[in-house]
């Protein structure tokens, strides 16, 4: 009997799974395994936790809903919690398994548990299959080496939309093979070590994890509502479930693959028509998968202070009481403020907020940008960790912005994007 392990990480899904569908075919029993990495739970050399309340709620709920969908089909999941290397290495031995398939990874800190994991996998003579599953484009397709990537992201769009295809999505698979897999157990927060925070009832939408929320999302954006037709008219907007697509939460624990919202809005296309906003959604995915190919090109630089351009930026000493202010929405600057509450709140903010936050604590603050970061990773649903980084990197100038310092005058941002100030009064009430 051919047994391998499926060691699911941030790929939380049953629909276009390439490593869930090649361990089928390569296997005769599977056993689906979650691993709550002990590295997730510390607290960053920046002051912040590495998962906070938020995330860490939505990751729940996501891994009960894969468990669900594993068991309609035959299987289950099977959740361990530690260092993956010696984990995952236990079910190993215990099921004596052959192959281990997992998702590829390409920023630091999970290329070196990888690679630890493959260490240990090969003393026990058990292959690791790593396949790529996150991007709309596969890294073997681009018309360019990941090395040889153009750091500026309109000329690498212009050559990849030319020069490249999408691969169609992996149908989701309609059976399972596994040994019996006892009824799910997942840890509390208070086990995991995470404060439980309540969500504000302000949020603009009720984020709940798993596959099956993030497919109802999309059939809602979609096809009920056709707000994807008027989406590069209202991405800007502040207050309200649709003004943005919200897939962000979903994509970045991969409870829905990028892939599969492009086939979607193909065929929502051929029904609706297409138009400047339904191409907009695959130009915020393109965007999305250019910062993994770029952290895969820079690796660690994407984490110094000097970023991928090597270059020395003007940085104020540490003022703790300047980041609690930023922090607290006690800054002063109403529009920063509310936006600030919104996050600390709910663990959202809009794209509009988080650009003129970044650049509020960059440039105004002239604080080192990489604390805003490691706040963002702590406190975000929708953290993600090549996103995240990336973004900071570039508003701190230090990134992938060929323009290099971008500052935003938050007073006018704040007029055009909340004229009638309904985001401030909403989030700045006591």
């Amino acid at each position: 009997m051919r047994t391998s392990i499926v060691w699911f990480k941030t790929d939380l899904r049953l629909h276009d799974n390439e490593t869930l569908i090649k361990a089928i075919a390569q296997s005769d029993k599977i056993i689906p395994v979650y691993c709550f990495d002990e590295s997730y739970l510390v607290t960053t050399e920046f002051g912040f936790k590495k998962t906070g309340s938020f995330r860490a709620q939505f990751l729940l709920e996501s891994l009960i809903d894969l468990d669900n969908n594993l068991r309609a089909i035959g299987s289950g999941l099977l959740i361990v919690n530690g260092k993956p290397e010696v984990e995952i290495t236990k079910i190993v031995q215990e099921y004596k398994a052959t192959k281990v398939f997992a998702k590829r990874e390409v920023s630091y800190e999970e290329k070196k548990t990888e690679a630890r994991v493959q260490e240990e996998l090969f003393k026990l003579k058990c292959e690791l299959k790593t396949f790529s599953t996150s991007t709309l484009y596969h890294a073997e397709d681009l018309p360019f080496s990941i090395k040889d990537i153009p750091d500026v992201f309109a000329i690498f769009r212009r050559k990849t939309e030319k020069d490249a295809l999408i691969r169609v999505s992996f149908e989701e698979p309609n059976e399972l093979k596994s040994p019996e897999i006892k009824t799910l157990k997942l840890p509390t927060l208070e086990e995991l070590g995470i404060d439980c925070k309540a969500i504000d009832s302000r949020a603009v939408i009720k984020f709940k994890g798993g596959e099956t929320e993030a497919l109802k999302r999309l059939k809602h954006y979609f096809y009920q509502t056709k707000c994807i037709s008027h989406y590069k008219e209202t991405r800007n907007g502040m207050v309200g479930a649709d003004y943005s697509s919200k897939f962000s939460a979903w994509l970045a624990l991969g409870c829905i693959s990028p892939r599969f919202i492009h086939d979607e809005l193909k065929k929502y296309e051929k029904q609706f028509g297409a138009n400047e906003s339904t191409y907009w959604m695959v130009f915020e995915l393109l965007w999305r998968d250019y910062f993994r190919f770029m952290m895969k090109k820079y690796n660690t630089k994407f984490f110094q202070q000097a970023g991928i351009q090597n270059k020395g930026i003007a940085v104020n000493k540490y003022n703790a009481s300047q980041l609690q202010d930023w922090i607290n929405g006690e800054t002063g600057i109403d529009f920063v403020d509310a936006n600030m509450i919104e996050l600390k709140l709910t663990g959202f903010m809009s794209n509009r907020g988080r650009q003129n936050v970044a650049s509020y604590l960059c440039n105004d603050l002239k604080l080192d940008w990489r604390f805003g970061a490691a706040y963002f990773e702590q406190q975000l649903i929708d953290y993600d960790v090549c996103s995240n980084w990336g973004n900071w990197a570039y508003l701190a100038g230090v990134g992938n912005d060929p323009r290099g310092n971008r500052y935003f005058n938050i007073e006018k941002q704040a007029s055009d994007y909340d004229k009638d100030k309904k985001y401030r009064n909403l989030w700045l009430k006591s």
